[in-house]
């Protein structure tokens, strides 16, 4: 899906998994305080958009989600992952129940899988899966925004702002009016100082659920039984995880930001010292200067100073090792 906003004038494409949405405007920074002073929005709508109706259709996802979503009252977001049958994450699902329909938007080109696997396991349950990508579109406008939100949209709010499900056909008309348009790097940079993983980018085909801190706030420890519960249950009760999620202040002479997968070594031992884990990602923040999410070993000192690649790097801790 290319986004129509990439017709303005600055609009610089974005790339990877996110081409289709504008990176930035042309500035890159004023974008980024925009959102921190709640204002702008965010066009997202190369994401995916999967609905589930039917009136089974809490009660069958609450079987297959980490989630507990089966009383999940209407209009109430959460998040959620689905895991392969060893516990490593496959998908996350933002979510929101409008009374009549669940909707969640996905990773971009993900929904295609996620339906698959859903309609694979209907069995008797009254559900329909849909995906709704061509008719709907994610825009996100920060936690203060002020903006009018349209009659009917289904709308999922969280502490960090609120997730539009704008008809398509409306985007360019709504954006316009929504205040200046924010690219997805301002977006990102948000992301990455909230300490937010996201599938694809912080995760690999191993990445278990605690390893990221996605306990508590996409993983209920209590409710019943779901694939891969087996490998949460046991981590939680009886074993720590192999690696855990950093934050990491980089160092802000370097020209250009280390790329997803930079090796990260710890820097007494040098440039040629042992890989203890990798950058995920990195950003330029406006108030923070460059600064970067990654995974390490479980047991790296908190207080050791790392490298990623031949870029210093100061960690902070996200997932207690």
């Amino acid at each position: 899906m290319k986004s129509p906003l990439l017709s303005l004038p600055g609009a610089v494409p974005a790339e990877g998994v996110d081409e289709g949405v504008a990176a930035h405007y042309g500035d890159l920074f004023r974008e980024q305080r925009a959102l921190a002073d709640g204002t702008g929005c965010v066009d997202l709508s190369h994401r995916g958009v999967v609905a589930v109706t039917g009136e089974d259709r809490l009660s069958w996802l609450h079987l297959l989600l980490t989630q507990h979503v089966s009383d999940l009252p209407a209009g109430q977001a959460t998040e959620a992952l689905i895991l392969s049958a060893h516990g490593h994450i496959e998908h996350a699902l933002y979510l929101v129940d409008d009374g009549t329909t669940a909707w969640a938007h996905v990773e971009p080109g993900t929904q295609d899988a996620l339906i698959a696997y859903l309609e694979s396991m209907k069995f008797f349950y009254r559900v329909e899966v849909a995906d709704r990508t061509a008719d709907l579109a994610v825009v996100y406008l920060p936690a203060g925004s002020i903006t009018e939100v349209p009659e009917d949209v289904v709308v999922r709010e969280t502490a960090y702002g609120r997730d539009l499900f704008l008809p398509r056909a409306q985007l360019e008309e709504y954006m316009a009016k929504a205040g200046p348009p924010v690219g997805l790097l301002a977006y990102e940079a948000l992301r990455v100082e909230h300490h937010q993983p996201r599938v694809g980018f912080e995760t690999d085909h191993r990445t278990i659920p605690h390893e990221l801190g996605w306990i508590g706030t996409a993983v209920h420890l209590q409710k019943g039984c779901y694939r891969g519960q087996e490998t949460v249950a046991r981590v939680q009760n009886l074993g720590k995880p192999p690696r855990r999620l950093v934050f990491l202040h980089l160092d802000g002479s370097e020209v250009h930001l280390p790329a997803h997968g930079t090796e990260l070594r710890v820097a007494d031992e040098g440039p040629d010292g042992r890989k203890i884990g990798f950058v995920t990602t990195s950003v330029r923040h406006h108030e923070l200067g460059p600064i970067a999410l990654a995974l390490v070993k479980r047991n790296v000192p908190v207080d050791a100073r790392l490298l990623a690649g031949e870029t210093a790097a100061a960690q902070e801790v996200v997932v207690e090792p």
